[in-house]
């Protein structure tokens, strides 16, 4: 298999590696599944089973490992999605976060545990201004939100100091 990024994240899943993969081919177009390994009689895992899977979201290169349940997702690593329209921050929020958990300013957990980020590319221009009270009103206001709202965002940004 020919990999075109010399880096991609590793995901470890507990035996359950192929049904997240699905799920995110899915929800993401321009999605593929490369390569799947299965695990031979050497093991660890039962002869068959899904080892490693190569998959790419969106033309994002990843691997799925079933590796047990040694370790778990955390936060502290996350998948961020740039959004350029409300309507792809709604998608990716309702779909990500289904069976999973919504939480402030974007974040959100899937029903595998893994983190996501959904972001509106207005709101790294906003917060990117230079006028750092018009930054300050789109910060306060992001604070306030679960799913990023671009016309809040906006409103925010232009209100008066």
């Amino acid at each position: 298999m020919q990999f075109r990024q010399k880096i991609s994240p590793a995901l470890w899943f507990d035996n359950n590696a192929e049904k997240a993969v699905s799920f995110y081919t899915s929800v993401f177009e321009n999605s593929t599944v490369n390569q799947v390994i299965r695990y031979g009689k050497a093991g660890p895992g039962p002869e068959g089973t899904v080892m490693t899977i190569s998959f790419e979201l969106d033309g994002q290169e990843f691997t799925a490992i079933n590796g047990g349940p040694h370790f778990t997702f955390s936060p502290a690593i996350s998948l961020v999605v740039r959004c350029r329209t409300q309507d792809e921050v709604d998608y990716y929020w309702e779909k990500l976060s289904s069976g999973g958990h919504q939480d402030q300013c974007g974040w959100l957990k899937d029903k595998f545990g893994v983190s996501w980020q959904i972001v509106p590319t207005v709101l790294i221009d906003l917060l990117d201004d230079p006028d750092p009270v018009k930054s300050r009103h789109v910060m306060e206001a992001m604070l306030q939100m679960g799913k990023i709202n671009i016309e809040q965002l906006q409103r925010a940004y232009v209100q008066k100091a």
